[in-house]
């Protein structure tokens, strides 16, 4: 793939994930998760585009298992921004993380979780201001019922800002807290609600019916309000990665994580993954780290990293290192325009399953 068609790939997507904000005519989650189904590879190398164009290394996809939130009592107070943490699983050596806010009550229904992910990409004007804090992203099925729930946070958007897909806002208050609310039970959108982040910016969320159904106009407005009175500050949900992270090199800390499940489309290719972004977190991070598409894994062999092969590529100053075999069959990706001794570095912390 040329460059100019790496930009227009890399624009393509970081337009498609800010339709919350500017949106068009088709529906925001379901150009979500078609979007999930269909990418087979994160982009090859992060690229500086135009003002106001969000840079964001997405991850390819990895399973996630949690266990489903219990009713607690709503704790309401200020936020700032969080940085992912981590804790160690008694029953693995791989490091939780732990999401910035945890949602104490989803639907009734058997509840399939898609994604999981912190990521704090800043636009061209102001690469410090985090735009995206944690989002969940998952299925809730129900007697047939079928529907579709992302909640995220904005940092940059207030939700007298926000538009919509689902039709002209409606003000509401949830909680104390200011919101603005649309819903349409059978076109674009579905229920959606923007309502105020104590700690800035909105939180969005958003439901829907599957694809080329319908739901009762009112069980998606319940199903929301309900999602958003429950949402609480800070978070202490936790998610299994498929790979950790050790002691980092100094000056360094995880600045983003990426945790998906993997689609069967076609039959028999789903590949869950995970991946994170490393750097001092107040501009750009430098370092991607992410369970890799096998296709992708070329190029001259190098010096072992944990008992396994690797091989580097470089592309034009941009380094990628794949440590083989790594991950349940899965390389893991190393990348960054760094000197490739630092990738070794990175590769020999990374925290693998025995």
């Amino acid at each position: 793939m040329d460059e100019l068609t790496e930009v227009e790939k890399l624009l393509k997507d970081t337009f498609t994930a800010h339709e919350h904000i500017a949106p068009d005519s088709d529906q925001v989650l379901a150009d979500a998760r078609e979007r999930i189904q269909k990418r087979r590879a994160v982009l090859s190398r992060p690229l500086a585009v135009a003002a106001g164009v969000v840079v964001l290394t997405l991850a390819a996809v990895t399973v996630v298992l949690l266990n489903r939130p219990t009713d607690k009592a709503q704790v309401a107070g200020p936020v700032t921004t969080v940085q992912p943490t981590t804790s160690v699983s008694t029953e693995s050596a791989i490091p939780e993380l732990t999401m910035p806010y945890s949602l104490d009550w989803l639907p009734p229904g058997e509840v399939d979780y898609l994604v999981h992910r912190v990521n704090i990409g800043g636009t061209a004007e102001d690469p410090d201001t985090p735009i995206y804090g944690g989002e969940y992203m998952f299925n809730v099925t129900n007697n047939g019922q079928v529907l579709y729930v992302d909640v995220q946070h904005f940092g940059m958007s207030t939700p007298d800002e926000a538009a919509f897909k689902s039709g002209p806002g409606s003000p509401v208050t949830i909680n104390g807290l200011h919101g603005v609310e649309s819903s349409v039970s059978d076109g674009p959108g579905g229920y959606e609600l923007y309502l105020t982040h104590p700690g800035g910016g909105s939180m969005y969320v958003g439901v829907s019916a599957e694809n080329g159904t319908t739901a009762p106009a009112q069980l998606l407005i319940d199903t929301g309000r309900r999602i958003a009175e429950h949402i609480r500050f800070p978070g202490d949900t936790r998610v299994t990665p498929m790979f950790g992270l050790g002691e980092l090199p100094s000056g360094m800390k995880m600045c983003t994580f990426d945790l998906e499940k993997g689609f069967d489309s076609p039959p028999g290719t789903a590949h869950p993954s995970t991946s994170y972004q490393l750097g001092t977190c107040d501009t750009q991070p430098t370092i991607n780290i992410y369970t890799a598409d096998e296709r992708d894994v070329t190029g001259t062999a190098g010096q072992p990293v944990q008992g396994h092969e690797t091989r580097y590529v470089d592309e034009s100053g941009y380094l990628k290192l794949f440590v083989v075999d790594a991950v349940k069959g899965k390389s893991v990706a190393i990348a960054g325009s760094v000197p490739l001794a630092d990738l070794y570095d990175i590769g020999n912390r990374l925290i693998l399953p025995n």
